[in-house]
Protein backbone atom coordinates (compact mmCIF):
# COMPACT_ATOMS: atom_id res chain seq x y z
CA UNK A 1 0.00 0.00 0.00
CA UNK A 2 1.37 3.03 -1.04
CA UNK A 3 1.78 6.05 1.52
CA UNK A 4 -1.08 8.19 -0.60
CA UNK A 5 -3.61 5.06 -0.49
CA UNK A 6 -2.71 4.52 3.32
CA UNK A 7 -3.88 7.89 4.29
CA UNK A 8 -7.12 8.01 1.44
CA UNK A 9 -8.02 4.69 2.74
CA UNK A 10 -11.67 5.10 4.63
CA UNK A 11 -11.92 8.47 4.06
CA UNK A 12 -15.31 9.88 3.01
CA UNK A 13 -15.34 11.88 0.40
CA UNK A 14 -18.54 14.37 -1.59
CA UNK A 15 -18.20 15.51 -5.15
CA UNK A 16 -19.98 17.68 -6.90
CA UNK A 17 -19.98 18.09 -10.34
CA UNK A 18 -18.96 14.36 -10.29
CA UNK A 19 -21.13 12.62 -13.43
CA UNK A 20 -17.95 13.41 -15.94
CA UNK A 21 -14.72 14.92 -16.79
CA UNK A 22 -12.69 15.72 -13.54
CA UNK A 23 -15.41 14.94 -10.92
CA UNK A 24 -15.54 11.21 -12.48
CA UNK A 25 -11.61 11.06 -12.29
CA UNK A 26 -10.96 12.34 -9.56
CA UNK A 27 -13.87 9.88 -8.05
CA UNK A 28 -12.62 7.05 -9.47
CA UNK A 29 -8.88 7.37 -7.96
CA UNK A 30 -9.98 8.19 -4.84
CA UNK A 31 -12.16 5.06 -4.66
CA UNK A 32 -9.32 2.91 -6.13
CA UNK A 33 -7.22 3.81 -3.01
CA UNK A 34 -9.85 3.13 -0.66
CA UNK A 35 -11.92 6.30 -0.45
CA UNK A 36 -15.50 5.90 0.24
CA UNK A 37 -16.89 8.30 -2.47
CA UNK A 38 -20.10 10.48 -2.59
CA UNK A 39 -21.18 11.64 -5.83
CA UNK A 40 -23.28 14.31 -6.74
CA UNK A 41 -24.69 15.63 -10.19
CA UNK A 42 -27.70 16.27 -12.25
CA UNK A 43 -27.25 13.66 -14.38
CA UNK A 44 -28.24 10.88 -11.81
CA UNK A 45 -28.79 8.11 -14.49
CA UNK A 46 -24.42 8.87 -15.15
CA UNK A 47 -24.03 8.65 -11.40
CA UNK A 48 -25.52 5.44 -11.23
CA UNK A 49 -23.81 3.68 -13.84
CA UNK A 50 -20.22 5.14 -12.26
CA UNK A 51 -21.31 4.36 -9.00
CA UNK A 52 -21.67 0.41 -10.17
CA UNK A 53 -18.41 0.50 -11.95
CA UNK A 54 -16.76 2.22 -8.85
CA UNK A 55 -18.59 -0.85 -6.77
CA UNK A 56 -17.33 -3.68 -9.50
CA UNK A 57 -13.84 -3.03 -9.04
CA UNK A 58 -14.07 -3.00 -5.17
CA UNK A 59 -14.87 0.50 -4.25
CA UNK A 60 -16.94 2.32 -2.22
CA UNK A 61 -19.74 4.84 -4.02
CA UNK A 62 -23.20 6.11 -3.16
CA UNK A 63 -24.71 8.84 -5.72
CA UNK A 64 -27.66 11.14 -5.33
CA UNK A 65 -28.47 14.04 -7.53
CA UNK A 66 -28.32 17.53 -7.09
CA UNK A 67 -28.19 20.62 -8.77
CA UNK A 68 -25.87 23.04 -7.32
CA UNK A 69 -28.13 25.77 -7.77
CA UNK A 70 -30.50 24.59 -5.28
CA UNK A 71 -29.23 25.01 -1.78
CA UNK A 72 -31.32 22.10 -0.42
CA UNK A 73 -30.25 19.87 -2.88
CA UNK A 74 -26.63 20.50 -1.61
CA UNK A 75 -27.29 20.18 1.80
CA UNK A 76 -29.39 17.19 1.08
CA UNK A 77 -25.93 15.65 -0.61
CA UNK A 78 -23.98 16.23 2.43
CA UNK A 79 -27.05 14.74 4.96
CA UNK A 80 -26.66 11.98 2.53
CA UNK A 81 -23.17 11.37 3.04
CA UNK A 82 -22.83 12.21 6.52
CA UNK A 83 -26.01 9.37 7.13
CA UNK A 84 -24.41 6.98 5.09
CA UNK A 85 -20.65 7.18 6.48
CA UNK A 86 -21.86 8.71 10.15
CA UNK A 87 -18.91 11.87 9.04
CA UNK A 88 -17.27 14.09 6.21
CA UNK A 89 -13.69 14.28 5.89
CA UNK A 90 -13.53 15.84 2.63
CA UNK A 91 -16.13 18.30 0.14
CA UNK A 92 -14.72 18.59 -3.35
CA UNK A 93 -17.11 21.54 -4.83
CA UNK A 94 -16.45 20.55 -8.40
CA UNK A 95 -19.65 21.53 -10.41
CA UNK A 96 -18.54 24.02 -13.20
CA UNK A 97 -19.86 25.47 -16.54
CA UNK A 98 -18.32 27.38 -18.86
CA UNK A 99 -20.57 29.03 -21.63
CA UNK A 100 -17.77 31.69 -23.58
CA UNK A 101 -18.71 34.17 -25.15
CA UNK A 102 -17.83 38.22 -25.42
CA UNK A 103 -19.50 40.76 -23.46
CA UNK A 104 -21.13 42.61 -26.89
CA UNK A 105 -23.26 39.22 -26.98
CA UNK A 106 -25.25 40.14 -23.72
CA UNK A 107 -25.90 36.38 -22.98
CA UNK A 108 -27.53 37.21 -19.81
CA UNK A 109 -28.76 34.39 -19.16
CA UNK A 110 -25.70 32.68 -19.58
CA UNK A 111 -23.85 34.94 -16.78
CA UNK A 112 -26.46 34.05 -14.33
CA UNK A 113 -25.90 30.07 -14.86
CA UNK A 114 -22.42 30.85 -14.50
CA UNK A 115 -22.94 32.67 -11.18
CA UNK A 116 -25.39 30.59 -9.83
CA UNK A 117 -23.28 26.85 -10.81
CA UNK A 118 -19.60 28.13 -10.50
CA UNK A 119 -19.97 31.31 -7.64
CA UNK A 120 -22.91 30.08 -5.66
CA UNK A 121 -22.72 26.28 -6.10
CA UNK A 122 -19.43 26.62 -4.08
CA UNK A 123 -21.13 28.92 -1.75
CA UNK A 124 -23.33 26.24 -0.95
CA UNK A 125 -20.94 23.18 -0.56
CA UNK A 126 -19.34 25.00 1.70
CA UNK A 127 -22.55 25.86 4.09
CA UNK A 128 -23.44 22.30 3.82
CA UNK A 129 -20.33 21.25 5.27
CA UNK A 130 -18.87 23.66 7.13
CA UNK A 131 -21.11 23.36 10.77
CA UNK A 132 -20.45 19.65 10.01
CA UNK A 133 -16.99 20.14 9.65
CA UNK A 134 -16.86 22.29 12.86
CA UNK A 135 -18.71 19.85 14.77
CA UNK A 136 -16.23 16.75 13.85
CA UNK A 137 -13.20 19.51 14.29
CA UNK A 138 -11.95 17.79 10.78
CA UNK A 139 -12.30 18.13 7.61
CA UNK A 140 -11.42 19.95 3.85
CA UNK A 141 -12.98 21.71 1.67
CA UNK A 142 -11.68 21.62 -1.94
CA UNK A 143 -12.74 24.24 -4.18
CA UNK A 144 -12.37 24.03 -8.08
CA UNK A 145 -11.03 27.07 -9.13
CA UNK A 146 -9.29 27.46 -12.76
CA UNK A 147 -6.34 29.46 -14.57
CA UNK A 148 -9.13 31.67 -15.91
CA UNK A 149 -9.38 32.46 -11.81
CA UNK A 150 -5.44 33.82 -12.27
CA UNK A 151 -5.73 35.93 -15.27
CA UNK A 152 -8.91 37.25 -17.90
CA UNK A 153 -9.14 36.34 -21.46
CA UNK A 154 -11.56 37.64 -24.00
CA UNK A 155 -14.96 35.59 -24.64
CA UNK A 156 -14.12 34.37 -20.97
CA UNK A 157 -15.15 37.71 -19.13
CA UNK A 158 -17.53 36.62 -16.65
CA UNK A 159 -16.63 32.88 -16.38
CA UNK A 160 -13.04 34.36 -15.28
CA UNK A 161 -15.11 36.21 -13.00
CA UNK A 162 -16.54 33.22 -11.37
CA UNK A 163 -13.30 31.93 -10.84
CA UNK A 164 -11.97 34.70 -9.38
CA UNK A 165 -14.48 34.57 -6.70
CA UNK A 166 -13.61 30.85 -5.77
CA UNK A 167 -10.29 31.56 -5.20
CA UNK A 168 -11.29 34.88 -2.93
CA UNK A 169 -13.59 32.85 -0.58
CA UNK A 170 -11.57 29.63 -0.78
CA UNK A 171 -8.86 31.77 0.83
CA UNK A 172 -10.95 34.11 3.07
CA UNK A 173 -12.50 30.92 4.59
CA UNK A 174 -8.79 29.41 5.22
CA UNK A 175 -7.78 32.53 6.91
CA UNK A 176 -10.96 32.18 9.11
CA UNK A 177 -9.93 28.55 9.91
CA UNK A 178 -6.43 29.08 11.47
CA UNK A 179 -7.34 26.95 14.48
CA UNK A 180 -6.06 23.91 11.90
CA UNK A 181 -9.07 21.97 12.31
CA UNK A 182 -10.67 22.85 8.62
CA UNK A 183 -8.37 23.09 5.56
CA UNK A 184 -9.27 24.57 2.48
CA UNK A 185 -7.62 23.86 -1.11
CA UNK A 186 -7.68 25.68 -4.12
CA UNK A 187 -7.29 23.82 -7.60
CA UNK A 188 -6.68 25.90 -10.60
CA UNK A 189 -6.55 23.56 -13.87
CA UNK A 190 -5.33 24.91 -17.31
CA UNK A 191 -7.14 23.31 -20.61
CA UNK A 192 -8.30 19.84 -19.39
CA UNK A 193 -10.51 17.35 -21.62
CA UNK A 194 -14.01 17.85 -20.29
CA UNK A 195 -17.62 18.27 -21.33
CA UNK A 196 -17.64 22.44 -20.35
CA UNK A 197 -17.45 23.38 -23.88
CA UNK A 198 -20.17 21.62 -24.88
CA UNK A 199 -22.23 24.77 -23.07
CA UNK A 200 -20.59 27.38 -25.48
CA UNK A 201 -23.04 28.60 -27.08
CA UNK A 202 -21.42 31.32 -29.14
CA UNK A 203 -19.72 29.92 -32.38
CA UNK A 204 -16.67 31.70 -32.32
CA UNK A 205 -16.05 31.28 -28.92
CA UNK A 206 -16.76 27.01 -29.64
CA UNK A 207 -13.86 27.35 -32.23
CA UNK A 208 -11.73 28.85 -30.34
CA UNK A 209 -12.23 26.53 -27.30
CA UNK A 210 -12.38 23.39 -29.91
CA UNK A 211 -8.07 24.72 -31.01
CA UNK A 212 -7.25 25.59 -27.33
CA UNK A 213 -8.06 22.12 -26.51
CA UNK A 214 -5.51 20.57 -28.96
CA UNK A 215 -3.13 20.47 -25.90
CA UNK A 216 -5.43 19.22 -23.33
CA UNK A 217 -4.51 17.83 -20.31
CA UNK A 218 -6.53 14.42 -19.01
CA UNK A 219 -8.83 14.82 -16.20
CA UNK A 220 -6.97 12.17 -14.10
CA UNK A 221 -3.73 14.61 -13.97
CA UNK A 222 -6.50 16.74 -12.02
CA UNK A 223 -7.72 13.63 -9.84
CA UNK A 224 -3.79 13.03 -8.60
CA UNK A 225 -3.79 16.63 -7.57
CA UNK A 226 -6.83 16.58 -5.60
CA UNK A 227 -5.57 13.34 -4.14
CA UNK A 228 -1.86 14.46 -3.14
CA UNK A 229 -3.90 17.80 -1.45
CA UNK A 230 -6.17 15.35 0.58
CA UNK A 231 -3.19 13.34 1.64
CA UNK A 232 -1.32 15.60 2.95
CA UNK A 233 -0.80 15.60 7.51
CA UNK A 234 -3.37 17.49 8.94
CA UNK A 235 -0.78 20.05 10.05
CA UNK A 236 0.23 20.92 6.27
CA UNK A 237 -2.78 22.99 4.09
CA UNK A 238 -1.68 22.82 0.67
CA UNK A 239 -3.71 26.38 -0.18
CA UNK A 240 -3.41 25.85 -3.84
CA UNK A 241 -2.42 24.08 -6.74
CA UNK A 242 -2.00 25.08 -10.48
CA UNK A 243 -2.07 22.49 -13.44
CA UNK A 244 -1.73 23.11 -16.74
CA UNK A 245 -0.62 21.53 -19.89
CA UNK A 246 3.12 21.91 -20.80
CA UNK A 247 2.74 23.47 -24.13
CA UNK A 248 0.43 26.01 -22.54
CA UNK A 249 1.15 29.64 -22.68
CA UNK A 250 -1.88 30.49 -20.85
Amino acid sequence: MSAIQSVLEHKVVVITGASSGIGEATARSLAQQGAKVVLGARRAERLEILAADIRAQGGVAEYQAVDVRQQAQVQALVDFAREKFGRVDVIINNAGVMPLSVMEELKVDEWERMIDVNIKGVLYGIAAGLPLMKRQAFGHFINISSIGGHAVYPTAAVYCATKYAVRAISEGLRQEQLDGAIRVTIISPGVVESELADSISDPAARDAMRAFRQIALTPDAIARAVCYAISQPAAVDVSEIIIRPTKSPY
